[in-house]
C-alpha cells in the first residue's frame, strides 16, 4: 500500500510500504477514507534532521473495517470508524479514570509496527478500545467533521472542560488554528456567552466569529494582554484556552486571566518553563490541561457533530489526494491552508 513518510524537515513522501496484516487477536485493519495533516506534524517538518529511514506519519484517520481479529467483539467488516489520536483498550485504570492518553496497554500511531494515519490502511492494537463507529455511509458528506473528533475538536474541547467553562464563564482563546476554533466551537457548546479569540488572520478570525467568538483581538505580547483587559473591564477572563503552544502564547495567557482563573493549556509546547512566579501566585490562577484524552469525549460530542449542532468540520479549507500529501504540508506551513484534508 501507499503511505507518508517524513524523512526531516521540509522532506515528506509518499512510497510503497507492506499491506498491515492482523498480527494479534485484538486488531483491526482499517482501510482509510479520509485523514489529515495536524498542526504538530508541522514541528518535526521545520526541525528533523535527516534521517535514512523514514518516520510514518499521521493520527488522525476515518475509515472501513477490513478485518478483524479473534478476539474483537464490538466491530464488524464494513463498519465505518473514526480513531483517536492514541489506541487504548479502553478497559485499564487510566482509561476508565478517562485518561486513554495513559493507557497501559496503548500506543501511538506511526511508532514501532504501527502504521500511520496517512496511509491506505493502518492495522488498528485494541481495536475494540480505540475504535468508535460512526452511524454513516462511506461517502458521508460528514466524514471531514467525524474526522476532527480524532484530535482538533477533542483537544479544543478539552481545554475548555480542564479550564472550567460553562455559562457563567467569560473566555479567551488564544491562537486561531483548527484547535483554537475548535476551542471556540467547545466554549459555545459549553455556555460561555462571551469568547475572546486572540488571533491575527483574517479569515480565520472570521471564522472563529461564525462558530461562536464574541471579540476578536489581533494585537499580540503586551497590546493584545491590554486589549483583553480593555474588554473585560481591566480584570481579564474566567477562563483561558492556551492552543499554540509557545512560551509567548502562555505569558498572553497568563496575562489575560483573570485573578482566580484558570488556564487550559494544549497547545504542544515548544518550550520548557513556564513563568509562575510569586506574583502569578498571589492572583490564584490555576495552570491545568495537558494532551486530550479524546477517546473519552467522542461519543460525548458525536451526536452534536450528527445533527450539525457543531460544524467542526470548517477548519478544513484544503483537500489533497494522498499522492499530494506533501504540497499539503507546504501549504499549511506556509499558512496558505488552515487544515489539510487527505482524502485517498
Amino acid at each position: 500500500m501507499r503511505a507518508t513518510l517524513m524523512y526531516g524537515a521540509g522532506d515528506v513522501r509518499v512510497e510503497d510500504v507492506p499491506d498491515p496484516v492482523l498480527r494479534r487477536p485484538t486488531d483491526a485493519i482499517v482501510r482509510v477514507l479520509v485523514s489529515c495533516v495536524c498542526g504538530s506534524d508541522l514541528w518535526p517538518y521545520a526541525s528533523m534532521a535527516p534521517v535514512e529511514h523514514g518516520s510514518r506519519m499521521g493520527h488522525e484517520f476515518l475509515g472501513v473495517v477490513e478485518d478483524i481479529g479473534a478476539d474483537v467483539t464490538t466491530l464488524k467488516r464494513g463498519d465505518v470508524v473514526v480513531a483517536p489520536f492514541v489506541w487504548s483498550d479502553n478497559t485499564c485504570d487510566f482509561c476508565r479514570a478517562g485518561l486513554q492518553t495513559s493507557c497501559r496497554h496503548g500506543g501511538h500511531w506511526g511508532a514501532g509496527d504501527v502504521d500511520g494515519g496517512q496511509g491506505e490502511a493502518v492495522r488498528v492494537p485494541q481495536a475494540d478500545g480505540t475504535l468508535v463507529k460512526v452511524p454513516v455511509g462511506e461517502d458521508s458528506e460528514l466524514l471531514p467533521a467525524l474526522l476532527t473528533l480524532s484530535d482538533v475538536m477533542c483537544t479544543g474541547h478539552h481545554a475548555a472542560v480542564t479550564a472550567g467553562v460553562d455559562a457563567r464563564t467569560t473566555v479567551t482563546v488564544i491562537g486561531d488554528g483548527a484547535v483554537g476554533l475548535s476551542a471556540v466551537i467547545a466554549a459555545k457548546r459549553l455556555g460561555a456567552e462571551r469568547i475572546i479569540l486572540m488571533g491575527r488572520h483574517e479569515g480565520r478570525t472570521a471564522l472563529g466569529r461564525d462558530l461562536g467568538a464574541t471579540d476578536v483581538v489581533a494585537e499580540r505580547g503586551d497590546e493584545g494582554v491590554a486589549r483583553v483587559r480593555d474588554l473585560t473591564g481591566g480584570d481579564g477572563t474566567h477562563a483561558v484556552l492556551e492552543c499554540v503552544g509557545t512560551r509567548a502564547a502562555v505569558e498572553t495567557a497568563i496575562g489575560v486571566t483573570r485573578d482566580g482563573g484558570v488556564i487550559g493549556r494544549v497547545g504542544a509546547p515548544q518550550y520548557t518553563d513556564v513563568p509562575m512566579d510569586f506574583g502569578t501566585l498571589m492572583r490564584n490562577i490555576t495552570l491545568t490541561g495537558g494532551v486530550a484524552p479524546a477517546r473519552a469525549y467522542i461519543e460525548d460530542l458525536l451526536p452534536d457533530v450528527l445533527d450539525g449542532t457543531i460544524q467542526p468540520g470548517r477548519v478544513f479549507d484544503r483537500t489533497v489526494t494522498l499522492d499530494d500529501v506533501a504540497a499539503g504540508y507546504q501549504s499549511m506551513a506556509d499558512r496558505r491552508a488552515l487544515k489539510v484534508l487527505i482524502r485517498r
